[in-house]
C-alpha cells in the first residue's frame, strides 16, 4: 500500500470543501506546529485553535516555510492563499475523523493502554519486550491527548504488525472521541488514581470513561485488585484477561519477594506455578510488569520467552534532559532509545532551545525500526535537513552504509570510542548537541565526557510542568470588562490578558535564559528582570521578546537601547532621563511608568502625580508601553481589603495618564496570586512569577499547578559511628547510640543554609526521611541514615515531586522565593522535556 491519502480523499472523509491551486498531492506528513521541522514534501498544516493560540494566525508562517496544503477553518484566510485548501468548521474535529478512518485502513492487532499512571511505562515496557518480534508503530513520548492520539495513530502503515497507543482524557466525553481513532483490539487498563480528579463526579465515573476505550476490543487487560477498574470492565462484552495479588484471575500473583533491586513473582495460570524476575523492585514498577506479563501470556508467549525478555527491560527515560556542556555547548541527552518517531521529537526540542546558535547531532544506527534502511535512513537525513542542523555525527555500520544521504557535514564512525577519541567539545564551542541514539551504543557516554564538570548534586527543571503551569493561568485570563469603563474602543479590542513570565534571579534559581527560551516558545508577550546585565545576557543569548527592566540602576540609557530592553521610570530624574534620551535617539525604547500604591519601594506616590502629568504633556517622542504597580498582599486574605484599595487607586491614576497620553499604555498589577484571586487586577497584562514554578496562592491552587524544580545529590559514603562521637564542625551534635550515617557533597556553599543543620531539616533517601546530624558544612553535610538501607552512589532528594520546595522552606523558616534563589550556580542544572 502506497503511503498517505490524496487530497481529494481527504476531503471526501473529513466533509471539507477542497480548493486545489496544484496537484492532488499525496499527503504522507501532518504538521500542526509551524516551529517544528517537518518536511515540505507531502505535509498538510492543520491550523488547530485552542483556549490560548489560534492556529489561524499561522497558516502565513507555514507557507512560508514551503507548506502547500492546509487544513482550516477561517474561510476569509482560505480565499487568498496560493495554495490547496480544506476548508471545514472544526480542525481538530476534521484530524480525528481523518485519522480515525486511517487507522481503519489496517487489520493489525491494536493494543490501547489508558489509566492514570504507567501508561507511557507499559506502552514502552511492551515495545522493548516485543520488538524484533513485531514490526512496531507506537505514540511517541507521551502522546497521549485529543492531539496526540490522531497525531500517533497517523504513522500508522501497512509494513506494521503491531499498534500500540495510549491514551489519556481529563474530562467525561473526551474518550468516545479517542476510541474510535485507535480502536484498540487488545486494551490495557493501568489503574486509576487522582490524577484529573476535578472534572469527575468520583473515582468510579472517572473509570467508567477510560474504560470507553475498550469499548469494541476484543481483550481487556487490568488488574482486578482495583475495585473501580473492574467494576467499570466487568460488564464488557471482551474477554477478560485480569491478575491479582488477592482474588482468582486469569493471573494469579502468588507470592514476592526482592531481591536488591529485582523482584521475584511466583504466578499462577491455568493451574500451573511459573516464576519470574522483574529487574525493579518499586511498587509501580512491579505493577507495570505484571500488566506486560499477562498480556504477553495471553498472546501466547511461553513464561521461560517471556522471563529472557524481561531481563532485558531498562528503565524508561521519557524525558530529554538538557544541560551545561564543556566550552559554552549545551548538551540534550537522549541517548536511550532511537526510533524515527521519537529522532522527530528530539529535533523538535533541538530546535526550541537552539535560538541562533548551531545545532549539531550525534546519534547512530536506527535498530529493529523494520522499515527498509534505504527509506528509513531518507526519512531520517529529510528531518534532520528540515531542524537546520549543522554538523551531524553518526554511529554504527547500517547508518554509514547510507552516508551519500546526508550531505556534506556528516561524519560517520565504526563504534562511539571512534567518536570520542576524534571529536572533542573545544571544536563545538557555542553549539547545541543532541545526543540521540540506541541504547546500545552506549551515547551516554558522549554525554558524560562532554558535559560540564560539576558535583553530583542536581537541580532539575521540568520544563513540561512549567508549561502546564503557564497554561493554568492563561486559561483564567479570559479579558476584563470591569475595569473598562475609562477605557478606548481600541482598548476593549485588545483581546485576551497578556503574560509577562518572570525570569529576575537567575529565572529564580532555575536558570534565566533556559525558561525564557520556553516563554518565547510559548509566545508569552514580556519577560521581566530586576537588572540591565540579566536582560543584556538573555539578548546575548538569542531571546527577542520584549524584556522589561524593573529595578534599573544607574546604568546608561544607551546600553539599554542597544540591547533594545525597556525601562521603567519611578521618579521625576528617570523621566528625565528617559524624555531627554527618546528626544536625541530615534527608535528609542518605550518606557513604562511605575506607581507607588502602597508597597513604597519605587514608583510615583499619589501625591507626585500631578507633576508626573506635567511631564508627560511635553514628553516628546516618547512612548509609554505600560503604566504599572505593585500589589503588597494580594496572596493574603486578611489584607484584601487593601489589595483591593491599591487596585482602586492604580486605575484612577492610571486614567488620569491615560487623558493626558491621548492613548491607553497597557496596565499590570497583577502577580501570581491577584491573576487568580482578583480577577478586576488583570487588566492588560499580568506577571507570573512564582506561580510558574507550581506555587499558587493557596494550597487548592497549588494542588492544580505542577512542581517545577527538584534538588537532588548523590551519597559519598555511609559510615558507622560509635555512641559518644560527636559529629561535624564545632561537635555541635554528640551520637547518643550507635548510628550509621550517610556524607551527601552539598553544603552551605550549594545553598544548603546552615541553619538547617542538628536535625532541623531532612532529607529523603529511599522514600525515608534522613535528618541532617552536624553542622552544615560549605561543601558536605552529614545525615542520619541508621534505619535506612543505602550506600554510597545512592540518590537523596533534598525537595522535589512528593516532598516540595514549599516543605524545604518551612523547615528553613522562609519562603519558597528565598529557598530557590538561594540555590549556588555552581549546582548544575537539568532540564528535563517531554
Amino acid at each position: 500500500m502506497e503511503r498517505g491519502h490524496r487530497l481529494k480523499e481527504i476531503a471526501g472523509v473529513i466533509g471539507g470543501t477542497l480548493h486545489l491551486v496544484g496537484k492532488d498531492e499525496r499527503i504522507t506528513h501532518l504538521s500542526i506546529d509551524t516551529r517544528k521541522p517537518f518536511p515540505v514534501e507531502g505535509t498538510l498544516f492543520i491550523a488547530l485553535s485552542g483556549k490560548h493560540h489560534d492556529g489561524n494566525h499561522y497558516v502565513k508562517n507555514a507557507l512560508e516555510q514551503g507548506v502547500r496544503n492546509v487544513l482550516l477553518n477561517d474561510a476569509s484566510i482560505a480565499k487568498d492563499l496560493a495554495a490547496n485548501t480544506l476548508l471545514v468548521d472544526d480542525t481538530l474535529s476534521a484530524m480525528q475523523r481523518l485519522c480515525a478512518w486511517h487507522r481503519a485502513q489496517f487489520n493489525c492487532p491494536v493494543i490501547g493502554i489508558t489509566g492514570s499512571n504507567g501508561k507511557t511505562i507499559v506502552k514502552e515496557w511492551l515495545y522493548q519486550l516485543l520488538r524484533g518480534t513485531e514490526h512496531i508503530v507506537r505514540s511517541p513520548g507521551s502522546w497521549n491527548s485529543q492531539v496526540g492520539v490522531p497525531l500517533s495513530v497517523w504513522e500508522m502503515g501497512a509494513e506494521h504488525t503491531l499498534g500500540i497507543f495510549e491514551a489519556g482524557i481529563s474530562e467525561p466525553r473526551e474518550m468516545e472521541r479517542l476510541a474510535p481513532i485507535i480502536a484498540p483490539t487488545i486494551g490495557v487498563f493501568t489503574n486509576i488514581g487522582p490524577a484529573h480528579g476535578e472534572h469527575f463526579a468520583s473515582d468510579r465515573q472517572k473509570a467508567e470513561e477510560k474504560a470507553k476505550l475498550f469499548v469494541n476490543a476484543n481483550v481487556s487487560v487490568y488488574c482486578r485488585d482495583h475495585a473501580v477498574v473492574h467494576e467499570a470492565l466487568r460488564t464488557s462484552t471482551a474477554t477478560l484477561r485480569d491478575w491479582s495479588r488477592t482474588s482468582d484471575a486469569f493471573m494469579r500473583v502468588v507470592r514476592e519477594e526482592t531481591e536488591g533491586i529485582r523482584s521475584h513473582v511466583r504466578v499462577r495460570i491455568a493451574g500451573e506455578e511459573h516464576p519470574f524476575l522483574i529487574p525493579f523492585n518499586d511498587a509501580a514498577s512491579v505493577e507495570n510488569a505484571l500488566h506486560c506479563i499477562t498480556l504477553l501470556l495471553h498472546l501466547g508467549h511461553v513464561p521461560a520467552w517471556i522471563n529472557e525478555r524481561l531481563a532485558q527491560l531498562t528503565p524508561v527515560e521519557m524525558r530529554l534532559r538538557t544541560m551545561a556542556g564543556a566550552h559554552d555547548t549545551t548538551l540534550i541527552d537522549d541517548s536511550y532509545s532511537s526510533d524515527l518517531a521519537s529522532f522527530g521529537l528530539a529535533l523538535d526540542h533541538l530546535v526550541r532551545i537552539s535560538g541562533g546558535r548551531e545545532r549539531v547531532v550525534v546519534t547512530s544506527d536506527i535498530v529493529e525500526s523494520g522499515e527498509k534502511p534505504a527509506q528509513l535512513y531518507r526519512k531520517m537525513a529529510d528531518l534532520l535537513h528540515h531542524a537546520g542542523c549543522g554538523r551531524v555525527f553518526a554511529i554504527g555500520p547500517s547508518i554509514t552504509a547510507h552516508k551519500h544521504l546526508f550531505g556534506d557535514d556528516a561524519h560517520f564512525f565504526a563504534i562511539t570510542e571512534d567518536l570520542l577519541s576524534q571529536v572533542t567539545t573545544e571544536e563545538l564551542n557555542g553549539t547545541v548537541v543532541l545526543v540521540k541514539g540506541a541504547r546500545s551504543f552506549g551515547l551516554e557516554r558522549v554525554v558524560e565526557r562532554w558535559q560540564e564538570s560539576t558535583h553530583g548534586t542536581v537541580l532539575g527543571i521540568d520544563l513540561d510542568a512549567l508549561r502546564h503551569n503557564l497554561n493554568h493561568y492563561r486559561s483564567a485570563l479570559t479579558p476584563n470588562p470591569v475595569l473598562d469603563f475609562a477605557r478606548t474602543d481600541k482598548a476593549k479590542e485588545r483581546g485576551a490578558v497578556r503574560v509577562m513570565a518572570m525570569v529576575k534571579a537567575f529565572g529564580y534559581g532555575s536558570g534565566a535564559v533556559e525558561l525564557a527560551r520556553l516563554f518565547e516558545h510559548e509566545h508569552v508577550h514580556y519577560l521581566g528582570v530586576a537588572y540591565a546585565d540579566e536582560g543584556a545576557d538573555l539578548r546575548q543569548n538569542g531571546v527577542r521578546t520584549p524584556v522589561l527592566v524593573m529595578n534599573p540602576e544607574p546604568v546608561p540609557l544607551d546600553l539599554l537601547h542597544r540591547f533594545q530592553l525597556e525601562t521603567e521610570v519611578y521618579d521625576q530624574r528617570s523621566l528625565r532621563a528617559s524624555i531627554d534620551f527618546a528626544k536625541h535617539v530615534p527608535g528609542a525604547p518605550p518606557v513604562h511608568i511605575k506607581l507607588d500604591t502602597g508597597m513604597h519601594r519605587l514608583g510615583f506616590i499619589p501625591e507626585e502625580i500631578p507633576t508626573l502629568l506635567d511631564a508627560l504633556r511635553d514628553c516628546g517622542s516618547l512612548r509609554v508601553a505600560s503604566i504599572f504597580s505593585h500589589l503588597a498582599a494580594s496572596e493574603d486574605p486578611q489584607h484584601d481589603a487593601f489589595t483591593r484599595m491599591q487596585i482602586v487607586t492604580f486605575t484612577s491614576i492610571a486614567d488620569r495618564i491615560n487623558e493626558v497620553l491621548g492613548y491607553a499604555p497597557l496596565r499590570h498589577i497583577a502577580n501570581s496570586a491577584a491573576a487568580t484571586r482578583f480577577p478586576e487586577a488583570r487588566m492588560d497584562m499580568v506577571r507570573l512569577g512564582i506561580g510558574l514554578h507550581g506555587i499558587g496562592a493557596d494550597a487548592q491552587e497549588t494542588a492544580k499547578l505542577l512542581p517545577v524544580a527538584s534538588l537532588r545529590t548523590v551519597i559519598a559514603q555511609v559510615k558507622t559511628i560509635p555512641a559518644g562521637d560527636s559529629i561535624g564542625y564545632g561537635r555541635s551534635f554528640i551520637a547518643a547510640r550507635d548510628m550509621r550515617i550517610a556524607i551527601l557533597p552539598i553544603g552551605y556553599a550549594d545553598g544548603l543554609l546552615r541553619r538547617l543543620g542538628n536535625g532541623v531539616g531532612k532529607v529523603w533517601i529511599q522514600g525515608k526521611p534522613a535528618p541532617f546530624v552536624g553542622s552544615i558544612c560549605m561543601d558536605l553535610c552529614m545525615v542520619d541514615v541508621t534505619e535506612i538501607d543505602c550506600a554510597a552512589g545512592g540518590d537523596a532528594l533534598i525537595f522535589g515531586g512528593a516532598h516540595p520546595v514549599q516543605d524545604y522552606a518551612c523547615d528553613l523558616g522562609t519562603i519558597p522565593y528565598e529557598a530557590l534563589t538561594s540555590i549556588s550556580q555552581r549546582v548544575k542544572r537539568v532540564y528535563t522535556h517531554g
